[in-house]
């Protein structure tokens, strides 16, 4: 009994520790034309074996979301709900980029990444990198991600899910979470490009 409580304590320091991430984030992109900056710079491999880095999609707006293939839920959700608004934007959804950057390389390699963003359209582009290069990027976007052992030997990701938007000069301009409605995201996105 005692290891069970002891289980779900732990399960709820981390779900805490998420809120608190996501609520740190929230406000910092309040803040973000204040003089916050939410991107920068990174050198990651897409899904085809093409060095990226954060100047590759300059010209085109970025839609930005830091996961993990294995996600059982947050991640799948994001991906379709951003599919399902860029179907919404007609002909606006070639100005747009879809950018899926794992948080876990170590199992998501460019096979996995090509594979798994197959079912949400042939537009996205998936980044990976070594574990290093994802940290870096992770730091430019303020992502919470953290590893979470499993008693099977397995793990998990606990992991901030924030979709963010980023102007064709590369700028952090709004964001949406996994929950956020696609035709809200489809809407806001076609006021933001005019």
């Amino acid at each position: 009994m005692i290891k069970v409580f002891k289980f779900l304590g732990t399960g709820l320091i981390l779900a805490a520790f998420a809120m608190m991430a996501y609520s740190a984030f929230q406000q910092f992109s309040e803040n973000a034309g204040s003089g916050g900056v939410i991107g920068g710079a990174y050198t990651l491999t897409d899904q085809n074996g093409h060095a990226v880095t954060d100047k590759t999609y300059l010209g085109r707006w970025q839609i930005v979301y830091f996961g993990y293939t294995h996600c059982p839920d947050a991640c799948p959700t994001a991906l379709n709900n951003i599919a399902d608004a860029l179907g919404d934007l007609g002909a606006n959804a070639a100005k747009i980029v879809p950018i899926f950057v794992t948080i876990d390389p170590a199992r998501d390699t460019k096979t996995v990444l090509k594979d798994y963003l197959a079912n949400f359209g042939a537009s996205f582009v998936g980044l990976t990198g070594s574990a290093s290069a994802i940290a870096a990027a992770e730091q430019e976007y303020h992502v919470y991600a953290v590893k979470r052992p499993e008693t099977n030997g397995d793990y998990e990701m606990d992991h901030s899910s924030v979709i963010y938007i980023m102007n064709p000069q590369g700028q952090f301009i709004t964001n949406f979470t996994d929950q956020t409605d696609p035709g809200v995201m489809a809407t806001k996105l076609k006021a933001l490009m005019g």
